[in-house]
């Protein structure tokens, strides 16, 4: 499969940790939403002019309520479908100010068990990045090739 290079769209993916547990979003309230259904990390689209860190910044309080005080960057991670690139920035965050939303807009926001996170219901391809995230491993950038709903290739 060959990259698509038309559309791409800016994202960034923030693993938001707290007592062993990570705040994660259930997405189910949005129409046409093709992450329905799934457990994702708190993140969005950048704005016009925005940097990766501040998009997360306001991504992670718009979607939680958190102020992120501190946070790890770990690289980009580049999806590839049929009709977009997405170049999305990875993060952690174990140093912030707030309690936590029960939901918003998107879903609803659960503090899950580290050991239940590649348990649940997500992308294929969210693992090849969360286990070298939840293994400590300081850098992760890589590329994950879809189609439809399928991971087809992965290049680390």
């Amino acid at each position: 499969m060959d990259a698509t290079f038309g559309k791409i769209v800016k994202t960034t993916l923030c693993y938001i940790k707290k007592n062993g547990k990570y705040l994660m979003l259930y997405r189910n309230k949005k129409e046409n939403d093709i992450n329905e259904g799934k457990w994702i990390g708190i993140g969005g689209k950048f704005e016009k002019g925005e940097s990766a860190d501040a998009c997360m910044k306001r991504e992670t309080f718009e979607e939680t309520g958190l102020t992120v005080k501190s946070f790890h960057y770990y690289g980009v991670i580049r999806f590839y479908s049929e009709s977009d690139t997405i170049l999305m920035y990875l993060y952690s965050v174990d140093d912030f100010e707030g309690e936590a939303k029960t939901e918003c807009e998107e879903g609803i926001l659960r503090w899950v068990p580290e050991e239940e996170l590649l348990n649940l219901p997500t992308w294929e391809g969210d693992k090849e990045f969360l286990v070298p995230m939840l293994e400590g491993k300081e850098s992760i950038n890589m590329s994950l090739y879809y189609e439809g709903d399928k991971l087809v290739k992965v290049i680390k």
